[in-house]
């Protein structure tokens, strides 16, 4: 500096300012969070991504101690480059509450790795919560699949002998025919709880491969308007005997939209019915529809008790009822039906204010391509 000229010193310094402001721009718009500390374990620097990962303003780090944000790490023995700590922190995993709940991958670098005479270190924080939600549900997703097919081989097993039972039990019921009166009459009651109950176990197994089985979808320009008038008409005696009334209000431009027209007309069935079992005083379902650019959605409001918090996490669970005669299916079958056709299912209920089910169907087929998973490569 001793050598420089007044407006060569200031060139020096206009040229260096220029340079840190770039690598600050730089910095702040890495997405992983950067923290130098100094030599006492004190930040000295930290991008915006870090102050966001952490809860805390860039200003208000500067100057304090790593500690105070990440806790539970001999940070004194990191700063003293002790080789069982650093060997800790090649990669550890931290869990974040506040501001938002994260997962955080962090590593530590000393910068005497660099350049021996300085020292401190470069912590670099990397958010991981989307790879932990992804990993989580493809786990899910995988034990569900197993769970299917496991189910499903069982409902068939069970169905076998259930078709056998039912065989005999018509070959009893002619040898009960020709028995004395006194003694058919009493032998035709048991037969005939035995028989209502072998057909309704396998109703259940038949509901239970519907609502576990993927099925093939005949996708085909559906009027939802038409599918829906036809449940309602199926459905008008129950409708009347529950004194139920149904309030249909479509838009006057809803298009037609590929749909498998059985399978939709399935879903349409399962939630009406459910509704208008749930309002056991009778009540108003009231069904709507609306467009976004994506979806056609459709809406089921019923004035029916609702659905307590403890109850709505667990709907579609399978055998999820509290009706006497119900399978706990129904939804089941129309989450899968819903899903096929690459829509979304919402519920909205509060305990004594209703329920709302909304269909998100797609106004265009989806096209959906299942990709293989990438195994981990061993090493040999």
């Amino acid at each position: 500096m001793d050598r420089l000229d007044p407006e060569s010193l200031q060139t020096y310094f206009l040229r260096m300012s220029r340079e840190k402001g770039l690598l600050e721009t730089i910095f702040h718009a890495i997405q992983e969070g950067i923290v130098v500390l100094d030599g006492d374990g004190r930040v000295a620097y930290a991008n915006r991504a870090a102050g966001k990962l952490l809860g805390m303003s860039v200003a208000d780090m500067t100057g304090q101690p790593i500690q105070r944000y990440v806790r539970d790490i001999d940070w004194e023995g990191v700063m003293r480059l002790d080789v069982k700590e650093w060997s800790r922190l090649v990669s550890r995993e931290i869990e974040i509450t506040y501001p938002e709940h994260r997962f955080v991958v962090f590593y530590v670098v000393p910068l005497a790795m660099v350049n021996a005479a300085e020292t401190g270190a470069v912590v670099i924080l990397r958010d991981v919560t989307h790879d932990r939600e992804h990993e989580a549900k493809t786990i899910e997703s995988e034990r569900l699949n197993a769970l299917m097919l496991l189910a499903a081989g069982m409902a068939h097993e069970i169905g076998n002998p259930l078709n056998s039972l039912n065989i005999h039990l018509q070959l009893i019921a002619r040898e009960v025919g020709a028995l004395p009166d006194a003694e058919r009459e009493n032998l035709r009651d048991l037969l005939d709880v035995t028989q209502k109950e072998v057909k309704r176990l396998d109703g259940i197994i038949a509901q239970f491969l519907q609502a576990i089985r993927p099925a093939p979808l005949k996708l085909e320009p559906t009027s939802v308007r038409e599918v829906l008038q036809e449940t309602i008409d199926f459905l008008q005696h129950e409708v009347r005997d529950r004194d139920v009334l149904v309030e249909v209000e479509l838009p006057g431009d809803l298009p037609a939209i590929p749909l498998d027209r059985q399978q939709i007309r399935q879903a349409f069935f399962n939630i009406i019915r459910n509704a208008i079992q749930a309002m056991t005083n009778g009540g108003l379902l009231k069904i709507g529809a609306r467009l976004s650019e994506r979806f056609l959605a459709i809406t089921f409001k019923d004035t029916g008790p609702g659905i307590t918090p403890e109850r709505l996490a667990n709907m579609f669970e399978p055998f999820n009822t509290t009706k006497a005669e119900g399978s706990g299916l129904g939804l089941m079958i129309v989450q899968r039906i819903v899903r096929d056709h690459g829509g979304q299912m919402e519920i909205h209920s509060e305990p004594h204010a209703g329920t709302t089910f909304t269909l998100l169907l797609p106004r265009e087929e989806q096209r959906i391509r299942l990709l293989k998973a990438h195994r981990a490569e061993k090493n040999v």
